[in-house]
């Protein structure tokens, strides 16, 4: 099972995670969640469990704690949503196929 761990402090490690959950059961997979610019942690991780009763066991302990001074989020992490796609830029050969606007004339009031 897939557990997210979110309001994490800052300096939350993946070995932080992995002692704060391990007294529930065999943990497969620990990832603290870092922005990909500074490498600075983004506040939430996920922790894999294979065995569901455990992780069960390890949500309904864990959510609410208090870690590093600040009251943990643990729940069953929903599936990750896809990505939009980035929007794309049109070819040189789209714009040429499309029709030139026309002008726009001033029209005056009589």
């Amino acid at each position: 099972m897939n557990i997210y761990v979110g309001n994490l402090a800052f300096s939350t490690t993946d070995r932080d995670l992995r002692q704060l959950f391990e007294p529930y059961g065999v943990v497969d997979e620990i990832r603290v969640i870092t922005d990909r610019d500074t490498g600075r942690s983004k506040g939430f991780g996920f922790v894999e469990m294979h065995d569901g009763t455990a992780a069960r066991t390890a949500i309904a302990k864990l959510q609410g704690q208090a870690m590093e001074g600040r009251t943990l989020t643990v729940n069953e992490a929903k599936p990750r949503e896809p990505r939009r796609e980035p929007r794309q830029a049109r070819s040189p050969s789209a714009r040429q196929t499309l029709a030139p606007l026309s002008p726009v004339t001033e029209r005056k009031n009589p």
